[in-house]
């Protein structure tokens, strides 16, 4: 919703780029999806409204702040994924929570699978352009924050070695900026994984790809030259890099969703798909039913 806290005046300039971030918001609404304020800079670089700078960053954050203060853009279109409370749930009945087990009740839908994959990302931030998909697909998802570190590398390898004891093959579909340090990631990932879950763990990296920059043209950024691994990646790819915060968000989600489609065998999926149906129908019927069976336990302890 719109909420105006300030009165303020802005400059021509300034409504123009306010009337554009209101149409990208209202274009990703449209899809399912919210936006960071670097994601909205980055479609304005994308269609070549500002240029791809810091002083261009600044000023849109500087922009879109006064706005969302000044009533003229939704708080809840543009989000900090990386800043959140945590609380415990509460209910006003037991039957409640029995409503609420019945439409969360969930079975592995892996469990059955050739493969067990892990979608893991670079950036906190793009977590909530994952979730969706990840959620529909059961897939568990991680958000690496740059290079992992050593306990949660470690962590994953022990998880992944009771998959392969467990006779399935784990994958770690993997996603991260096109620059010196996100490209070594991947390679990263895959040589710790395998060292702590003492098997070969594949990691595909799903993105950022250089045939996806080809079709996606996303803006680039120069390498930074002060990353050891520079030297090494300007040789294979020159002098520009990209941040995957710059994909659309459906792009990324497609991407997922092309993976685990094809890591799947269908028919033991519907299968448990059934199953939980099943046990969800059992639980509502409980719920429904809450108040008789009260009485009944109650009678039955008189």
């Amino acid at each position: 919703m719109k909420q105006e806290y300030i009165v303020k005046r802005f400059s021509e300039k300034s409504k123009r780029l306010i009337a554009i971030a209101n149409a990208i918001i209202a274009e990703y609404s449209q899809q399912g999806f919210d936006l960071t304020l670097r994601q909205l800079y980055y479609q304005m670089v994308a269609r070549d409204i500002i240029e791809n700078t810091q002083r261009s960053y600044k000023r849109i954050g500087s922009v879109i702040n006064d706005a969302r203060l000044a009533g003229l853009i939704d708080w809840d279109a543009i989000v900090d994924r990386t800043r959140y409370i945590r609380r415990n749930s509460h209910w006003d009945d037991p039957a409640d929570i029995l409503k609420s087990a019945s439409y969360s009740y969930l079975e592995n839908r892996w469990v059955d699978q050739k493969y067990r994959p892990e979608v893991w990302i670079e950036k906190d931030a793009l977590v909530g352009v994952i979730s969706n998909v990840c959620e529909r697909y059961d897939v568990s998802f991680f958000s690496c924050r740059g290079y992992v570190s050593q306990s949660s590398m470690r962590e994953a390898g022990e998880r992944f070695r009771r998959v392969i004891e467990h006779g399935q093959e784990p994958v770690v579909i993997h996603l991260a900026d096109h620059d010196p340090s996100g490209m070594q990631m991947s390679e990263d990932n895959s040589a710790r994984l395998s060292m702590f879950s003492t098997f070969d763990v594949e990691v595909e990296r799903i993105a950022l790809n250089m045939d996806q920059i080809i079709q996606y043209s996303p803006p680039p950024n120069p390498a930074k030259l002060t990353d050891s691994r520079a030297k090494t990646y300007i040789a294979k790819y020159g002098s520009n890099s990209w941040e995957l915060d710059a994909l659309e968000p459906s792009a990324i989600e497609d991407l997922i969703k092309e993976t685990l489609v094809d890591l799947i065998d269908w028919d033991l999926w519907e299968a448990t798909q059934e199953r939980i149906d099943a046990h969800k129908k059992t639980l509502m019927n409980i719920a429904d039913r809450y108040a008789d069976i009260q009485d009944f336990l109650e009678q039955g302890n008189d």
